[in-house]
């Protein structure tokens, strides 16, 4: 199960949230910090990087257009969204294909603390302390078969409770997908909370999907069902607008988003006037660089 990712910090090295929210800059032990998720990251990027947004920032400033399209809108709606029970049905190239309620998930998983970056394709960013498991944990509880190549993600559809749904912005419900390397690397997250709470609903609850070097729309909120295919799985935004939402979307400062530049970047939590900072490559994480290898990331944006 999880240890494929190597965390060299224990309970005593945990900063409770209000010092999280207080803090202006991070004291000595930068190098220790790597073990939750910022290895990868230049010397200027974890500087830039290493003090996450406060609670309300990170809570109230989103894009879950399930239930609408301001930005507010989710932390003013998303209040009536029933989480429990929950159930994520596992199918298509899988070995043990089920509905597999999360609760039990929970049990058998390892559940640890990941501080990334998270960067929006509207070029602004945020750095969020998640806690959740390697999403490869979660495929090798249902027995991954050989013949898979693809993993593809759907969003609860409960238009009643999201009343997003009811309007037609997207092809509802929302869908994503990843190659299976993608998957299965160990930066590959399902999100189960934030700052040691319980994911609040605006945020994806129960369960999100978080890949910190793509840009945020590829990190599907409130998973219900995720397949195994040998097929790459169409995905919403995609489906959408191809031209301006590739199928990989990693955090890339030398393609463009049609309409903006994807060069740098407005740090939410700064302030009107705050200075843009530069976007580095795959959001700072390098390590994934090797997964593209011989890839042009230009044309498969």
């Amino acid at each position: 199960m999880a240890g494929r990712w190597k965390n060299t910090l224990t309970d005593n090295d945990v900063t409770s949230e209000t010092t999280y929210l207080n803090r202006r800059q991070i004291m000595a032990g930068m190098a220790g910090m790597a073990g939750i998720g910022l290895t990868g990251l230049g010397s200027q990027a974890a500087a830039e990087t290493l003090t996450p947004n406060s609670w309300e920032e990170v809570t109230s400033y989103n894009n879950f257009y399930e239930f609408g399209t301001g930005k507010d809108d989710p932390a003013r709606h998303a209040g009536q969204l029933t989480t429990a029970p929950w159930t994520v049905k596992i199918d298509g190239m899988v070995d043990r294909p089920g509905a597999y309620d999360f609760d039990d998930i929970l049990k058998t998983m390892t559940v640890e603390e990941r501080i990334y970056r998270f960067r929006c394709v509207e070029a602004w960013s945020m750095v969020i302390p998640w806690n959740g498991f390697e999403l490869a944990d979660l495929l090798a509880l249902a027995g991954v078969q050989n013949s898979a190549k693809y993993v593809a993600f759907e969003t609860l559809m409960r238009p009643e409770e999201m009343p997003g749904q009811r309007v037609p912005v997207l092809d509802w419900p929302y869908v994503e997908g990843l190659r299976l390397d993608e998957a299965m690397h160990p930066l590959t997250l399902m999100a189960t909370g934030i700052y040691g709470k319980d994911l609040p609903n605006q945020n994806g609850a129960p369960l999100r999907l978080v890949v910190p070097w793509k840009y945020g729309f590829k990190s599907i909120k409130s998973v219900v069902r995720i397949t195994l295919t040998d097929k790459q799985p169409p995905t919403s935004w995609n489906k959408a607008n191809a031209r301006e939402y590739g199928f990989y979307s990693n955090v890339n400062p030398e393609v463009d988003h049609p309409r903006w530049s994807q060069g740098s970047e407005r740090k939410i939590g700064g302030g009107l006037f705050t200075k843009r900072v530069p976007t580095p490559m795959f959001n700072g994480y390098d390590e994934v660089a090797s997964l593209y290898r011989g890839m042009n990331l230009k044309t498969h944006f």
